[in-house]
């Protein structure tokens, strides 16, 4: 009897676009030079009113994610320096509380720029939302493009760190548990 062989996946990256309205996350396998996409989606908060509550369920469903998942490392975006100090200050917590479930089950946490994202995944920072869109699913072997955009961007970040990965001697992540 010939039983299928599967490799298991060098890594698992988790890749998180923050946000306190919609938050994106991308799960990805990295097997030697081989990636594939095991998940994507959004936490979509817009109907809820309270800051706070908010940030519960960000957390909640980021552990459930995390859970689900167990990822090897996380990939998040920072916040870019914008004018609106509240968009700012919002963006930070929600990073804040995904940052804190990744410390909770003691996963490395790497954080990329917006600009860099789009250089290691399209080879330069000025890239638009179309060039990342097409490239993530060239990269991953996607039907089609990944949507919503927020999942999309939190996929560019996991890419992101694995090409990077790939690329330096970045070792296990800038905050080490």
């Amino acid at each position: 009897m010939n039983k299928a062989t599967h490799s298991l996946p060098d890594r698992i990256i988790l890749g998180i676009d923050p946000g306190t309205n919609v938050l994106g996350y991308g799960i990805m396998a990295v097997t030697g030079k081989t990636t594939q996409m095991l998940a994507m989606g959004v936490i979509d908060l817009r109907k809820v009113a309270d800051v706070y509550l908010k940030l519960g369920r960000i957390y909640e469903r980021v552990m459930g994610v995390i859970d689900a998942f167990h990822p090897d490392e996380l990939a998040i975006e920072a916040p870019f320096f914008g004018k609106n100090v509240q968009s700012m200050l919002k963006l930070g917590r929600a990073q804040g509380v995904v940052i804190a479930a990744a410390i909770a089950r003691q996963i490395p946490i790497h954080e990329y720029a917006p600009m860099q994202i789009k250089q290691a995944v399209v080879g330069t920072g000025a890239a638009d939302k179309q060039q990342v869109m097409y490239m993530i699913q060239n990269i991953l072997h996607l039907d089609h493009q990944p949507h919503p955009d927020h999942a999309a961007d939190a996929l560019a970040a996991a890419v992101c760190h694995a090409n990077l990965v790939r690329t330096t001697s970045l070792g296990k992540g800038r905050i080490q548990l």
